[in-house]
């Protein structure tokens, strides 16, 4: 058994971009194993936006972390010693594992991490990406609260990132017209050569409004939203309407703790229906939303991308990469 862990702790709440020191690198020993509980290595963490929510001086969805405490993360890990008969060693589990390369799963905390099934051909990565969280956002946020048809117009923001990515993918399984904006010439060029997007447009473009406007001729029926602001605002006044607006993310407030959600009027002139969920919502259906979408990928009717860095000490620059745009697809950090 390790006698030593590295962790990351919260030192100080970020003002914008994580600054060094915001998170800070220590090595602790691991206490012994007792009874009921189990240590776990982790191999990989899910980078999100949410981990920058999770930061801020304020309860969200889930309390805020206290300053000293490791990093609230969520990872795949693999159980190398068990005293839980919920657990054997070899094991594979999902869950908020932390930052940190060791885990002790208590008797209490044993529902809150998932066993993982080893499928052919799929990646352990797989379970943070499509077949994960991001997949199983995705995947409720189209078929729960957009409910696409046949022939309605899909734009998807932040639609080179993991989420995205699967949630424009879908809107094509469902028949939709689906149209990306993401922040690069080579990640609109994946989604509509790739993944089969209709259309894609690069908002770091002088002209991405009108090209937005030429690629929806017929409206939007559906915004799958994942950066709120400017590109929100321009995707709003597209609408037709009774739209639906799918509030998944705002990720370009989350750096100047101001997710610009204005725009009201058009919301009411246009009669759109706005929603904002979080996964945790569908948490008893994730197995046979996975299965789907592990069908779907099987027969190739998704694709996805992963951008992985490695090594525990590069999760801070993982994250800012987030709100510069560097990834594409699944942002992962290899930890094991």
């Amino acid at each position: 058994m390790p006698t030593t862990n590295r962790q990351l702790l919260l030192q100080a709440r970020p003002a914008g971009l994580l600054a060094p020191g915001d998170l800070q690198l220590t090595e602790s020993p691991l206490p012994e194993l007792q009874q009921g509980q189990a240590l776990a290595r982790v191999k990989f963490l899910s980078i999100d936006p949410t981990m920058r929510v999770w930061m801020a001086d304020r309860d969200n969805y889930l309390p805020k972390i206290p300053l000293g405490n490791v990093m609230r993360g969520f990872g795949l890990a693999e159980i190398a010693e068990s005293k839980n008969p919920d657990f054997k060693k070899g094991d594979k589990v999902i869950g908020l594992v932390g930052l940190q390369e060791y885990v002790i799963i208590t008797g209490n905390e044993s529902r809150s991490f998932q066993k993982v099934p080893a499928i052919p051909f799929i990646s352990d990565s797989a379970f943070l990406g499509v077949l994960g969280i991001t997949g199983l956002t995705a995947y409720f946020g189209m078929t729960e609260i957009a409910k696409p048809e046949k022939g309605e117009t899909l734009v998807v923001s932040a639609a080179a990132g993991a989420t995205g990515s699967i949630a424009g993918q879908i809107g094509k399984i469902h028949g939709c017209r689906v149209v990306g904006i993401a922040g690069t010439d080579d990640k609109c060029k994946w989604l509509t050569e790739d993944l089969g997007f209709d259309a894609a447009t690069n908002y770091k473009h002088p002209d991405w409004k009108e090209k937005l406007a030429a690629a929806t001729p017929q409206g939007i029926d559906i915004d799958f939203e994942n950066v709120g602001g400017e590109i929100m605002h321009a995707v709003l006044d597209r609408m037709n309407l009774h739209g639906r607006v799918v509030l998944c993310g705002l990720i370009s407030g989350y750096t100047s703790e101001n997710p610009a959600l204005e725009n009201f009027a058009t919301i009411i002139v246009k009669r759109l229906r706005v929603q904002g969920f979080l996964v945790i919502d569908f948490s008893a259906r994730f197995m046979d939303a996975a299965t789907q979408l592990g069908k779907w990928k099987m027969f190739g009717k998704i694709k996805d991308r992963e951008t992985m860095l490695e090594g525990l000490e590069k999760v801070p620059e993982a994250i800012n990469m987030l709100f510069a745009g560097a990834n594409t697809g699944k942002l992962i950090v290899k930890v094991a």
